[in-house]
């Protein structure tokens, strides 16, 4: 018996529940009532970006993806501490 390519169905998957994230964070980001929420809704997003550099990835077969997405986190991690730190000065 041979084990089905799940690969495409889940690629497809998550690009679907990420560009259902993203557009709820982009609004968030636009019409958040606080910074705070502005912030957790720019961290989303680039959570949504690092997921979708590794559908490329796992789709294309090109590694390069990946690096861009680990670079996506580290902008995004020390863009939240920044933020985090504004407020709390503020």
């Amino acid at each position: 018996m041979e084990m089905m390519d799940l690969t495409p169905v889940v690629c497809t998957f998550v690009i679907i529940a990420g560009a259902i994230a993203a557009t709820f964070a982009i609004a968030r980001i636009v019409k958040g009532p606080t910074a705070t929420d502005r912030i957790i809704a720019l961290d989303i997003t680039f959570s949504v970006a690092l997921a979708m550099g590794i559908v490329a990835a796992l789709l294309t077969g090109r590694t390069v993806y990946i690096d861009v997405g680990l670079g996506l986190s580290l902008v995004g991690f020390v863009g939240t501490i920044a933020w985090a730190r504004l407020i709390r000065l503020g």
